[in-house]
């Protein structure tokens, strides 16, 4: 009796229970409660902070391969499936307009690269590899898909970890680029007025996605799987004759294809994964990149502004970081409490797509140079 009794015992994930599965408890909760309660990013935090829940109970082995999230994970990311359709989604939902209307802010998207490369080379210094590294510095360009593209490709044990930073710091747009913003920026320069956007017209927007796509994947050929399948999902936007084709991938795929992500990435953070010093550095390191990307895209904004007769407001060139279109509207938040009439939304918006562009190619870059 007592040797059957000690044979449930042993089979009951109570046995089992750790210190670091009830830490990760915590982290999963407090994502659920940013996803839920902020409203940060929900449609990514909760099945991330789900899966980091489910995982971490013990002896669920849910990330085996015969078991669903192990499927995802595999199937999905490993497979290098999952972050192309994320960006077929997003070239269907976004409007290159502002970007082709005033083309030198393509410079404010590479400008707010900035980050990413400081990171890189400072993870070098801390003594993570050189893949390693390139997973730690993409995490500046606030793009999850990529993040997790070039780290799935470079250094998977590292899934986790860089990943929850990139969206973390995506969801806390609005906290931590204000005050960068302010303080790189003088109250003159936050009240400067754009002219309006000239207007764009349909032939244009159409070839933008097609030459932007035969350019970068010319030079960067690494970069082809995301571009393209970005640059697809805008043709499919633009060209006015696949409705059906551009609404699926906007919503009923995008829809499911966000919650194998988020499941697939929260199922990495075991406790045994994440509660090390190395996955807490590449935490840190990433809002080090998050705040330099942010700097840089406003310096260069402020470099323009000495050799153009057409003045810029530097705070769009915080919007150069890819988290669309929420660094957009943090610019227009910090623009309207200096002058409530300044409208700088849709110019905020050509550096925010050209930095989704600008994140693309640095992977890339990384992937060609760190395989």
């Amino acid at each position: 009796m007592v040797s059957m009794f000690k044979t449930l015992l042993l089979s009951t994930g109570i046995y089992h229970l750790t210190l670091g599965n009830v830490i990760m408890w915590l982290v999963a909760f407090v994502l659920i409660y940013l996803a839920i309660e902020r409203k940060y990013e929900p449609l990514l935090l909760l099945p991330i902070g789900f899966g980091i829940f489910v995982v971490n109970l013990p002896l669920t082995h849910l990330m085996e391969a015969q078991h669903i999230l192990g499927v995802m994970y595999h199937y999905g990311l490993e497979w290098e499936i999952i972050p192309p359709l994320i960006f077929l989604g997003l070239g269907a939902m976004t409007d290159f307009g502002p970007l082709i209307a005033n083309p030198k802010t393509l410079l404010l998207g590479a400008a707010a690269q900035f980050g990413v490369y400081i990171a890189f080379f400072s993870a070098l210094a801390l003594g993570f590899s050189v893949p390693e590294a390139c997973a730690i510095g993409i995490i500046g360009g606030a793009d999850g898909p990529t993040t997790i593209f070039t780290t799935v490709s470079l250094a998977p044990h590292l899934l986790g970890a860089t990943a929850v930073a990139a969206y973390s710091y995506m969801a806390m747009v609005p906290i931590i680029q204000p005050p960068i913003m302010r303080l790189c920026t003088t109250k003159k320069e936050r009240l400067i007025r754009m002219k309006q956007l000239k207007p764009v017209n349909k032939k244009e927007k159409i070839f933008f996605p097609l030459v932007t796509c035969l350019l970068i994947c010319l030079f960067v050929p690494a970069s082809a799987a995301l571009m393209a399948m970005f640059m697809l999902g805008n043709l499919f936007r633009e060209s006015g004759v696949v409705e059906r084709l551009s609404l699926t991938a906007q919503n009923e795929l995008m829809n499911i294809i966000t919650i194998f992500l988020g499941l697939a990435v929260g199922g990495t953070m075991s406790a045994e994964s994440f509660l090390n010093a190395k996955a807490l550095m590449v935490f840190a390191m990433g809002l080090v990149a998050f705040a330099f990307s942010t700097v840089g895209g406003i310096m260069l904004a402020k470099l323009m502004n000495m050799f153009s007769k057409e003045k810029i407001n530097p705070l769009i060139g915080a919007a150069g970081v890819s988290a669309v279109p929420m660094s957009a509207r943090v610019v227009q938040t910090v623009g309207a409490k200096e002058d409530p009439r300044n409208f700088l939304l849709m110019h905020a918006m050509g550096p925010n797509v050209a930095g989704v562009i600008g994140t693309v190619v640095a992977a890339g870059l990384f992937l060609t140079m760190a395989r």
